[in-house]
């Protein structure tokens, strides 16, 4: 069962002068795998996680270089999430994230479906 949605868009050169503004910012925002794509896929990784925070509901406990979007051999962005932000989304009993992202003409884009076994493990996980 859908127990959240969050979708995000990132103005790619507006997020590239952000960077080249503050160059720390990518030691706060991404893994360390992630660091070294160029800003176009940073921007799309961007927009990817602050999508999960609004289908999750929040941030509380999320950390952002704990969320990494890895690609599976097909392509296919995955998040793979370690330390206090895999066990809030655990905590929430979401079992699933599902996640598209893209970018083109300037823009990024996310799109992110939480799922849960049963929404009822969902809501009290949320509610704790």
């Amino acid at each position: 069962m859908i127990v959240g949605i969050g979708v995000d868009l990132v103005d790619i050169p507006r997020f590239e002068r952000s960077l080249a503004r503050t160059p720390r910012l990518v030691e706060r925002l991404f893994a360390p795998a992630e660091r070294p794509l160029p800003p176009r896929s940073l921007a799309a990784r961007y927009a990817a996680k602050e999508a999960l925070i609004k289908a999750l509901g929040g941030s509380d406990g999320v950390h952002w270089t704990e969320i990494e979007i890895t690609p599976e051999p097909s392509g296919r962005p995955w998040f793979t999430l370690c330390g206090s932000t895999a066990e809030v989304v655990a905590a929430r009993g979401i079992t699933t994230l599902h996640l598209s992202m893209s970018h083109d003409a300037g823009l990024a884009t996310a799109y992110v479906i939480a799922e849960a076994e049963d929404a009822r493990s969902a809501v009290a996980g949320a509610a704790a």
